[in-house]
């Protein structure tokens, strides 16, 4: 099993990075483990209280379960992948079951910051992006997908994204071992990793 960690900041283009790698293997060569599944559930705290978490800071993930949920991928054992509603900020009791598959690719924004986690990689990959770039992709994404207002999403970008993405976000670049700047617009770096994968794919046959 080939694991590969794809971290970078809030809109930095991840998403669109790990799309285009999907896109480029057989689907029953690869799955998707987003680090999103594993935030906390939240149904014991009042929703005005949900409203303000704090998802960029890495005490809202709970790493425990993902660790353990990719080293159960690596023994070949099938995992339960949560479902988690930023809309109620709670987990459904509902899953996703997930097989083990030849490629894994976990994907987040603060996966990079655990070092169980880390450890169980193979490759790490840090996609860039600048910052206004950034901002304008999170305020789409925040009032599209997620329900807010701008005023909202800018004021918790100044409170929590930002501040969060210099302390610790930021950082975990030390501990990439591809830095893909420009997010899924650079496709040269998008090719490299493809052949990384496929020479692995044939060492592994």
């Amino acid at each position: 099993m080939f694991i590969i960690g794809i971290a970078g900041g809030t809109g930095s283009g991840k998403t669109t990075v790990v799309r285009k790698i999907v896109e480029s293997l057989p689907a029953e060569l690869v799955t998707v483990i987003p680090q999103d599944s594993y935030y906390k559930d939240s149904s014991h705290i009042p929703m005005e209280q949900r409203q303000e978490i704090n998802f960029d800071h890495p005490s809202s993930l709970e790493f425990s379960l993902l660790v353990d949920h990719i080293r159960r991928l690596k023994c070949g054992e099938a995992i339960n992948q949560p479902i988690y509603s930023y809309l109620t900020c709670t987990r459904s009791a509902e899953t996703i079951p997930v097989l083990p598959k030849k490629v894994v690719i976990v994907e987040g924004i603060l996966i990079l910051t655990h070092e169980p986690l880390r450890d169980l990689m193979d490759i790490k990959i840090y996609v860039d992006a600048d910052a206004d770039d950034r901002l304008s992709r999170v305020i789409y994404r925040d009032i599209t997908e997620r329900g807010r207002t701008v005023v909202k999403v800018l004021d918790r970008y100044e409170k929590t994204v930002k501040p969060m993405h210099l302390q610790f976000i930021e950082p975990t670049k030390r501990y990439a071992d591809i830095i893909i700047p420009q997010g899924g617009n650079n496709q040269v770096a998008i090719n490299v990793m493809k052949t990384i994968i496929e020479q692995r794919l044939l060492l592994a046959q």
